[in-house]
């Protein structure tokens, strides 16, 4: 079994910036593929951003495209989103999942593709 953790969620103002962060139990997530997704009261979980266990491809949905990054950090063995211009529609879970060990390097994107999730951390964005 593979722990998933997620920090870094909070309050922001419409406009700010929050970066979230995501551990796994895994000594290393140099061969996993990670993606966030989230979801908002009332609604589906959706694709937010993934990356590849090349660390090389990354995928955004149209709506964060321009605005967050999803990028790896070996040094401290996480993977992290910095989410800038930060609108209330942005407001949801937020949730961490990594895809063990997959086949190909690229990213994926659905959330069906992952193995393991985390509890998620709650991103509120006021107006």
């Amino acid at each position: 079994q593979v722990q998933v953790v997620e920090s870094g969620g909070g309050l922001v103002q419409a406009g700010g910036s929050l970066r979230l962060s995501c551990a796994t139990s895994r000594l290393t997530l140099s061969n996993d593929a990670m993606g966030w997704f989230r979801q908002a009261p009332g609604k589906d979980r959706e694709s937010v951003a993934a990356i590849g266990r090349n660390g090389l491809s990354t995928y955004y949905a149209d709506s964060e495209k321009g605005r967050f990054i999803i990028s790896r950090d070996s040094a401290k063995n996480t993977v992290n989103l910095q989410m800038n211009s930060l609108k209330p529609e942005d407001t949801a879970v937020y949730y961490c999942a990594a895809k063990i060990s997959p086949l190909r390097s690229d990213y994926y994107s659905s959330p069906n593709e992952y193995n393991y999730w985390g509890q998620g951390t709650q991103v509120t964005v006021s107006s």
